[in-house]
């Protein structure tokens, strides 16, 4: 998917972390410090990756039995819910992300957003398929952003409801607690998190370690409970009640969310840390306690609503709710660092308006943060728990942004399978088709919770998605409108020897079309009737892999009469620094000094047309996302003291 504008942004995530050793085949002591590598990413990503899905246990067996218990006989219940709990993190968990769709990496990378661009680049796909695929990426980032702004919200608020469990009187003060510490997390985005970043790992080691403890110890209690383990008990729950089984899948499918985290931090760890963190530590922990919550249940049904606190011993409930909350703003942390991420990608692939990004790591390249995005979320998460006040409400809203991205992933993966991977049809139709019939499924189910609260997410998807439309068509208009009255650069440079006045220097002129004059150069010649010694086009492209080769990375040609045309080319995870890539310029005979040039950008003024070719309510929106885009200057990292800004009005 190329961006709409080739001035629109490019950046990308050169994390130390994110390629795995290949083969080692050096000796024993590089193949131990190999596996001390692939050790430490994999306590890594129990931080990282499994924040969001590791605290599911906090609410969603609670969910499900509580919706099934309604109409079904208690026992059976409990067991069937347990069953399909168990069999959904095998399938969908297990099968379709571990083992299938972190196959599809993009040059490493994975996520909504880099699978969309991978499918986007799939040989035989007519302008139809491809433009849906691009549209299936805004959408799943709309959904993504909204799953961002119910994740933290749910997750502490069920973590600080256990100190009501025990004592009724704490109840008022689950909400205060729950949103001081929800400002506070957003309010420490800006110090960064790498110095706290780095006891995620163990404290999550000491959260799956205590899930799996504390369920073992209730298995042994019941035992009965891993008959649940076999499908048949979630299979008789639809026999015998097929509408309660139905509308309990919107529920069991809390269990899985974060399952796409595995996913989109793939580039940041690797497969193998993300797979042997799962199989190895992260799966048979949640299982256990899943199964532990199940025998709680059978022993006392009337526990139900309180089904996590119910596997711990009286005298370690407030320290496992202290623990729990711990491990949720983990968990929330996760996820907000995945927003600013895929905003990143979004802003580099031309969906978004530029925006800040400030890296808040000197050595830990992936660690960002996005002011704007920031005040979004905070806003977001403080209305959302101010709206629910309590995760049994909030748990209705929850899950249907997660199925909607995670029926897309299957669609795009599957695709992926037959053309890239050149798969047999009856592999693919089969298979992806049965994992697709899973996922409309629980999407179906959520689909019920529309009227209780799954309105929110939604609403706030389709928000996002009106704003990156809007901000894609406009860029398309604003473009189409330069290319119409700009000059061919072909023919400016027969011309140029007319020029009045060639002074010392150099001068880089950005801008969107290379073969086209920058109406910047156009204004300095018309205003002060002068051109540099040096003038160069240079032009900023996105393309649609992650990182871009330093071979790559800048291309030179000499057009003549002192004139150069550079392009500049970023993966959708670098950051975009035109001096740094000048600087590089070098090596192909033309020698920059980023100190001693002139950077010239147009600042443009847009204003409606009399016919606006969106129509006036999205010219109105496009003309408010572009004031507040971040200037040209800061976003690619031009010296303050060598840029020159030349305005213009433009009409769209």
């Amino acid at each position: 998917m190329k961006p709409d504008s080739a001035v629109e942004p490019a950046s990308a995530v050169n994390d130390p972390l994110e390629a795995l050793p290949g083969r080692i085949e050096h000796g024993p002591a590089v193949q131990a410090d190999g596996w001390r590598r692939k050790s430490t990413l994999t306590l890594a990503a129990l931080g990282v990756v499994y924040g969001d899905i590791g605290t599911s246990p906090l609410y969603a067996l609670r969910q499900s039995a509580l919706a099934a218990g309604e109409h079904v006989a208690i026992q059976s219940a409990i067991m069937g819910v347990v069953s399909l709990i168990v069999w959904s993190l095998i399938v969908v968990v297990t099968l379709k992300y571990v083992m299938l769709i972190m196959r599809a990496d993009n040059d490493g990378e994975g996520g909504i957003l880099a699978l969309a661009s991978l499918a986007h680049r799939l040989q035989g796909l007519g302008r139809g398929v491809k433009l849906a695929i691009g549209t299936a990426a805004i959408l799943g980032l709309a959904l993504f952003v909204g799953d961002g702004m119910l994740t933290p919200a749910i997750s502490v608020l069920s973590a600080v409801e256990g100190l009501s469990v025990e004592s009724k009187a704490f109840e008022p003060l689950v909400l205060p607690l729950s949103l001081l510490i929800l400002i506070g997390l957003f309010v420490i985005q800006s110090r960064g998190t790498a110095r706290v970043g780095r006891l995620f790992g163990p404290v999550m080691v000491v959260w799956f370690l205590t899930l799996g403890a504390l369920g073992l110890g209730a298995i042994v209690q019941a035992p009965q409970i891993l008959w649940a383990l076999s499908p048949h008990y979630g299979l008789m729950l639809f026999v015998e009640e097929p509408w309660t089984a139905f509308v309990a899948l919107g529920s069991v499918v809390l269990a899985v969310t974060g399952c796409e985290t595995l996913y989109a931090d793939m580039g940041h760890f690797g497969k193998f840390p993300i797979r042997i963190a799962w199989l190895a530590f992260v799966f048979p922990a949640l299982v256990l306690n899943y199964f532990g919550q199940g025998a709680a249940l059978l022993r006392d049904p009337g526990k139900a609503d309180v089904a996590f606190y119910a596997v711990a011993p009286h005298w370690a409930h407030y320290p496992l709710v202290l623990l729990a909350t711990i491990a949720t703003v983990i968990a929330s942390q996760a996820v907000i660092s995945g927003v600013y991420s895929i905003t990143r990608q979004a802003v580099q692939l031309g969906m978004l308006p530029r925006m800040e990004i400030r890296h808040t790591s000197a050595t830990d390249y992936g660690q960002i943060y996005v002011p704007r995005m920031n005040a979004y979320l905070c806003a977001g998460v403080v209305l959302i728990v101010l709206i629910f006040k309590s995760s049994n409400a909030l748990a209705a809203a929850y899950g249907i942004a997660v199925t909607g991205i995670m029926v897309l992933s299957t669609v795009m993966v599957g695709m992926i399978a037959a053309k890239l991977w050149h798969w047999k049809l009856w592999v693919v139709i089969p298979l992806f088709g049965a994992l697709a019939l899973v996922d409309l499924m629980f999407l179906a189910s959520n689909s019920l919770k529309i009227a209780e609260g799954g309105w929110l997410p939604l609403f706030i998807a389709a928000f996002v998605f009106v704003v990156m439309e809007t901000w894609r068509l406009g860029r398309r208009v604003h473009l189409d409108h330069i290319r119409r009255e700009s000059m061919p650069l072909e023919l400016f440079l027969e011309r140029a020897d007319k020029t009045p006045l060639r002074v010392a220097g150099t001068a880089v002129f950005l801008t969107p079309r290379a073969d086209a004059v920058p109406g910047a150069l156009l204004h300095n010649l018309k205003h002060n009737k002068v051109l540099h010694e040096r003038v160069i086009v240079a032009q900023v492209m996105v393309d649609d892999t992650p990182l871009v080769a330093p071979d790559k990375r800048i291309q030179v040609e000499k057009l003549g009469k002192g004139f150069f045309e550079v392009h500049i080319h970023h993966g959708f995870f670098e950051t975009p620094d035109v001096p740094r890539a000048l600087s590089e310029a070098r090596a192909y005979g033309l020698a920059v000094d980023p100190e001693t040039t002139t950077f010239f950008i147009g600042r443009e003024t847009l204003l409606p047309s009399e016919n606006p070719i969106l129509g006036r309510w999205r010219t109105w929106l496009y003309l408010q996302l572009a004031s507040n885009a971040l200037s040209p200057a800061r976003f690619y990292h031009l010296p303050p003291n060598r840029v020159v800004e030349l305005g213009t009005q433009v009409m769209i």
